[in-house]
């Protein structure tokens, strides 16, 4: 008997404190709701999307180099040169430039080539982060949470075209753990305050198998559902250095920060050297003056600070491999992920939808810094087994099913001036060299506005920058005054300002294109989709009227090609298939096949011989395989992928797997086949 009445108090302890804290939550949110969105104050706003906005152009990529050529003296030197264009840099070069600093960002790659392309896709506080935080009784953890979800509301108001918000189920096999994980969502929701997105609410087994159908039923007690942000990650840092340039700043991808210049009798930096990597007249390196360099190239961080200190500098970052897969679109809701927060190995996984396929991930172990890293088998092979633990027996996910594969490097840092130089940073570091050289190193994409922020101020007073009320460099509708201070928490992204959930219907009756490519268009580049779908050809049907499809399965149509090169600075086939419309990402097959396509519009676009119309697909299938693409493959010609050879490869492997017992091997005949995997 007093065992039992022990077991009966302490299963009551978890109910009496989530009843109390649930309560408490009910009486805030009543007398505090969410409020809305906050009002930009911007320069010609355009209200409603039933018409095209009034957008002028960006300048050229040979207009941007140009003013780095000019920025040769200290009259018309830089303020700034931010090495590195991924979200932290460009979210950098957007907040300085907001500010009034005459500010450049140099990527040697693309914009979002690296980490920053490679994330989860989710836009979120951190659950796990909150329960170490309890567990843990660390503080660090909690204020990391609370940040992020401060952020993650920002994140959600300036971009509402490439982010939404989406629930997350989290399924109980074991009753007694029903309180715990309730108790956990709704400290969640608590912590968020008025930037919460929608209240967490427990479902029964039912109600569970209703809304996610794929799930284990055995063993099943019911399922919390908390909320968190998705986004699409490249695009979302394609778009904020796009914004960085309507605000004036330069922009430049494809390009190299090889040499940082000092003064001889101070050692401060006073310049760099920079190159352009793309086979032109100019490739000449020269030289830009600026009173100061922010390093802001996540996994690279070293190979900047060895450039500013010598070789034998101290590393800081510890990278570690974040692998994800991507499945077809079946094996999850469209509009509800799942987090399985305990692995066999103790780690946490995610299985969500994205972009009309399900993404799973992602792994953590240590590895090797390269511009491209491949995703291991093994890593592959532990995340199909983990999620077969949560889906129904009945349904077998093979590794023939795995459409694309990717392996991000996750820039992990220590602090050079801590004590303890080996234990590593919660959060971010920024760190200043005896040379003035800023390093902003280690968070995390839902943070990067915040990073940014911090790290200009720090180089405010660093170089006594004089940031001020300055004449906006364009008349683009929707622009905030430069008054001089920071505003980015309420300053929305380029596409933003004329973007409504019912864009994608103006887009049908403009141009007659496919319902499912124009709610692509409008949720992808937002009000700049009417830009796009103008620069679609006529499909010579009597429907769609417009939009050439670049992969049968996919939205992807060919005038994102011609935006991306004309509008977006994409400069290699790469840039398209990955960064701007993600489809390397989804199928790594389906890209492959559409890159003789690709290949030809750029050609057009950009004047391409045709030696370098062979050099693309070299390297575009090279990259592929850190895609997904097997190693054996990477030798596979144009004409081979023209002759369809891709599907019948996916078709070989569906009968080795058993999934197709007889079928032709001339071609796809269905989604299943058209589908496939790697």
């Amino acid at each position: 008997m007093a065992s039992a009445r022990s077991t009966a108090r302490s299963l009551a302890k978890p109910f009496l404190v989530g009843g109390s804290i649930g309560l408490a939550y009910v009486t805030y949110r009543t007398l505090n709701p969410r409020p809305t969105a906050p009002h930009n104050h911007a320069v010609g706003e355009t209200n409603g999307s039933n018409s095209p906005p009034k957008v002028p152009p960006l300048p050229t990529r040979q207009e941007q180099f140009d003013r780095l050529r000019a920025a040769n003296t200290p009259e018309t030197e830089y303020d700034l040169v931010i090495i590195g264009g991924g979200a932290t840099g460009a979210g950098i070069a957007l907040d300085a430039a907001s500010r009034g600093l005459k500010v450049a960002c140099v990527e040697r790659d693309d914009f979002s080539s690296g980490t920053s392309s490679k994330s989860t896709k989710l836009v979120h506080g951190g659950v796990r982060y909150l329960e170490k935080a309890f567990k843990e009784l660390d503080y660090s953890q909690y204020t990391l949470v609370r940040e992020a979800l401060k952020e993650r509301a920002i994140f959600l108001t300036t971009a509402p075209h490439l982010s939404m918000s989406l629930p997350i189920m989290l399924p109980i096999y074991e009753w007694w753990k029903a309180p715990y994980f309730w108790v956990g969502t709704k400290c969640y929701d608590l912590l968020a305050g008025k930037e919460n997105l929608e209240s967490s609410y427990f479902l029964t087994k039912g109600k569970a198998l209703e809304a996610f159908p794929m799930l284990k039923s055995d063993g099943l007690t019911g399922a919390l559902v908390y909320y968190d942000g998705s986004h699409n990650d490249s695009r979302m840092n394609v778009a904020i250095a796009l914004t960085a340039a309507l605000y004036g700043a330069t922009v430049i991808n494809h390009a190299e920060v090889n040499e940082l210049l000092k003064d001889p009798q101070t050692g401060k930096i006073t310049g760099v050297r920079i190159r352009d990597l793309l086979p032109t007249k100019k490739s000449e390196d020269f030289v830009v003056k600026t009173k100061g360099v922010i390093n802001a190239t996540g996994p690279f961080t070293d190979s900047i600070r060895k450039l500013d200190q010598g070789v034998s500098t101290q590393e800081i970052v510890a990278p570690s491999s974040g692998v994800h897969i991507v499945l077809p679109g079946y094996f999850s809701p469209q509009r509800m992920g799942l987090i399985d927060p305990s692995t066999s190995d103790g780690r946490v996984i995610f299985f969500l939808p994205w972009q009309g396929n399900t993404i799973a991930g992602t792994t953590d172990a240590p590895t090797t810094i390269t511009p491209h890293p491949l995703p291991r088998e093994e890593e592959i092979n532990w995340i199909l087994s983990e999620v077969q633990r949560y889906v129904s027996p009945d349904i077998i996910i093979r590794r023939s099913d795995v459409l694309a594969a990717w392996s991000g490097i996750r820039p992990l840092v220590k602090d050079p001036d801590a004590k303890n130089t080996e234990s590593l940073v919660r959060n971010h570091l920024i760190n200043v060299s005896n040379s003035g050289l800023i390093t902003i190193a280690g968070g995390k994409w839902t943070t990067y506005r915040q990073m940014a922020e911090e790290t200009v101020d720090e180089a405010i007073s660093q170089f006594n920058l004089q940031p001020g009320p300055r004449p906006l460099s364009s008349n683009a509708p929707g622009l905030m005054a430069i008054t001089g201070k920071c505003h980015t928490d309420s300053l929305k992204l380029i596409g933003a300002h004329g973007f409504s959930k019912t864009l994608f219907i103006n887009l049908i009756q403009a141009f007659g294109i496919d319902a499912e490519v124009a709610h692509h268009l409008a949720h992808n580049y937002g009000d700049r989709a009417w830009a796009v779908a103008d620069l679609s050809e006529p499909t010579q049907k009597r429907f769609p009227l417009r939009g050439k499809r670049l992969a049968t399965l996919y939205p992807f149509i060919d005038g994102e090609v011609r935006y991306s090169v004309r509008n977006e600075y994409a400069q290699t086939a790469v840039d398209v298939l990955a960064r701007r419309t993600r489809l390397a990402f989804l199928n790594v097959n389906a890209a492959l096949e559409a890159l003789p396509k690709v290949i030809d519009i750029m050609a057009t676009e950009l004047q391409w011989s045709r030696g370098r119309k062979d050099e693309e697909w070299k390297k575009t299938v090279r990259f592929m395989v850190s895609m997904g693409l097997p190693e054996k493959r990477a030798g596979v010609t144009r004409k081979e992928v023209e002759q369809g050879i891709v599907s019948r490869w996916v078709a070989e492997e569906k009968i080795l797997n058993g999934g197709v017992k007889d079928i032709a091997l001339k071609g796809p005949t269905d989604n299943t086949l058209a589908n496939g995997g790697i």
